[in-house]
């Protein structure tokens, strides 16, 4: 793995950081789970399903089945009779043999001993062709996305009882602070299940390198995370254990908030240390810990929107910023940036990070960000 780590004072590019921090890094393992829970999480590779849905025409509205060339001419004031009574379905019947149509059930009188249509249709109306919902040999799920409800009905409607995951495991270390709030540690394991992993533990250590270094030694995960102890202050051991134990890529990272952030390995393992208040640990996760989970997990895309600033956003050279985003209207309103209230952080839509090298970014200009919450 590339080392990054820079002598005290100086700042580590976020590219350089991230990109030191992804090296190396591929999907975990895929697994089974039930379907019931597999929403939300990224798709496996799941073989493709031989049959066709539905496997053979059916009924897309309740009515009466029938052959097209049988209703030929027939309205209100030309009734014509049927050479045979029709079939009552509903929406979802096989269609009876020779059928290749559903009329409303207005439109067939069977009052008398012979049916009369007083309608006609074309040939598949009210019907839903073989293969129409899906083509054979197509896979049920598509390797990399987020499985949603549709997935999980077309593999109901396949008969399928287990789909393929790939869900990471992450143990989320909590360098407590002398206040002993946990508040930090618990919002970055919540954001972590938020995004397709797996939290397979809490743990709160207390701030000496004896206990820091008997955590990182606890059970194997996929991606680890500190919270609490990598900046300056007399207790701040985090930083210093992790070096201690080789395990630092690099600490002081060129990002606001977060510039003490520090990312690194154990063993194969990746690993980020987050700075304790809210806002850098937020950041933090935007910056270094989704993209690593994305990768982890096999994740193909997430979705960002391109809109015009309705104001401009002001940057400091030098540090790449993160901004908050809302979405009003047709533009993206600035929230925050480098410093992110509990505010902000709970209303934005979509962040993104201005380049080291930019002043920020004109109103009216338009910039692609990231999006925070599922589009509607």
């Amino acid at each position: 793995m590339t080392r990054t780590h820079q002598p005290t004072g100086t700042l580590t590019s976020l590219e350089a950081a991230l990109a030191a921090l992804l090296e190396g890094v591929g999907p975990v393992a895929s697994r089974l789970v039930p379907l019931e829970e597999a929403l939300g999480r990224v798709a496996a590779g799941t073989p493709p399903v031989a049959s066709p849905l539905p496997p053979r025409d059916t009924a897309a509205i309740d009515g009466w089945a029938c052959r097209a060339l049988d209703l030929v001419g027939a309205s209100g004031y030309s009734p014509v009779a049927l050479p045979a009574a029709p079939a009552r379905v509903e929406a979802g019947d096989a269609m009876p043999q020779g059928c290749d149509c559903v009329l409303h059930v207005d439109l067939i009188d069977c009052d008398g001993p012979l049916s009369f249509a007083v309608g006609e249709a074309a040939p598949g109306q009210g019907v839903r062709r073989v293969g129409e919902d899906m083509a054979a040999h197509r896979p049920p799920v598509v390797e990399g996305e987020v499985i949603g409800a549709a997935d999980l009905l077309v593999a109901r409607k396949l008969g399928l009882s287990e789909l393929a995951v790939r869900s990471p495991r992450v143990r989320v270390i909590d360098v407590a602070a002398a206040n002993g709030e946990t508040f930090s540690a618990r919002f970055i394991a919540e954001s972590v299940a938020a995004s397709n992993a797996t939290v397979t533990a809490i743990e709160t250590v207390t701030r000496d390198a004896a206990s820091i270094e008997a955590a990182l030694a606890g059970e194997a995960c996929d991606l680890l995370l500190l919270v609490g102890g990598t900046s300056d202050g007399r207790a701040d051991m985090t930083a210093r254990a992790l070096a201690q134990g080789g395990a630092v890529t690099a600490h002081r990272i060129a990002v606001r908030p977060g510039e003490t952030t520090a990312i690194g390995r154990l063993g194969s393992t990746p690993l980020v240390a987050l700075a304790g208040l809210p806002d850098h640990v937020f950041a933090g996760f935007l910056a270094f810990v989704q993209p690593v989970l994305d990768r982890l997990s096999g994740r193909t895309r997430r979705v960002s929107l391109t809109l015009p600033l309705a104001r401009k956003i002001a940057s400091r050279v030098g540090l790449a910023e993160i901004a908050l985003l809302a979405r009003e209207k047709d533009n993206w309103v600035p929230l925050a940036v480098g410093d992110l209230p509990l505010e902000a952080m709970r209303l934005a839509d979509a962040w993104l990070a201005v380049p080291g090298d930019s002043e920020g970014y004109a109103a009216g200009t338009p910039v692609a960000a990231t999006l925070l919450r599922s589009p509607n």
